[in-house]
């Protein structure tokens, strides 16, 4: 059942995902699908609910429907629901999708989930937030949002609630530290360390050319 399982949600997926931001596409989707399966391969996890989860996990995202935080576990498990998903695996690949985000992270009073399954997931798209690839989604989405690149007048904020993240609309290089440059700490496995690590570096040198060339 697991193969035809997996088949029928990327197919799922890419529908649901047909016109969406380029940072946050069935391509980024495809992207974490695949780094989880690498980081799951040297844990104890239920691949399954790895996959499920990855190919899920942005399959309605709260920042393009409004904020809303429930669409995407909703749209998760009405879809495995139809697939005859066993209830538990069911419960889990939803409680992965509502819990992993950074931005619940920021949220002192957010209710507590963890999963071995939800830390390779996590990490996985963290990893994707990182890096090459992450600073070309950052900027894909400043711009898709119409947010300025940089401002020097506008420092980050390192103290955010999850409210104010939700609402910024702060310079894309603010991003950079109110974000992408915490990650490296935030993850979990030790694959997902060692993969992040030459991301974080990416993302510092390609700070310092910015600046370099922003002061030319």
């Amino acid at each position: 059942m697991s193969n035809t399982l997996i088949t029928n949600t990327k197919v799922f997926v890419k529908e649901q995902l047909t016109n969406a931001e380029g940072g946050h596409d069935w391509f980024h989707t495809e992207r974490v699908y695949n780094i989880a399966k690498r980081i799951a391969e040297n844990e104890e996890v239920d691949a399954l609910v790895v996959e499920l989860a990855a190919l899920l996990h942005d399959v309605a995202d709260p920042k393009f429907h409004n904020g809303d935080e429930e669409i995407g576990p909703k749209t998760a498990r009405t879809f495995l629901s139809s697939q005859n998903v066993d209830s538990e695996i069911v419960d889990h690949v939803v409680n992965i999708i509502r819990h992993m985000s950074f931005k619940n992270s920021l949220d002192r009073n957010q209710a507590t989930f963890t999963s071995l399954e939800m830390q390779v997931v996590q990490d996985a798209d963290r990893l994707d937030a990182i890096g090459a690839i992450g600073i070309a989604r950052t900027f894909n989405y400043g711009g898709f949002k119409n947010r300025e690149m940089y401002n020097p007048d506008i420092p980050p904020n390192l103290n955010m609630t999850k409210e104010e993240y939700k609402n910024s609309n702060a310079p894309t290089i603010n991003h950079f530290y109110e974000k992408l440059l915490l990650l490296k700490d935030k993850i979990n496995t030790v694959t997902g360390k060692q993969m992040a690590a030459e991301r974080h570096q990416f993302m510092l040198d390609y700070l310092e050319q910015f600046y370099k060339e922003w002061n030319t």
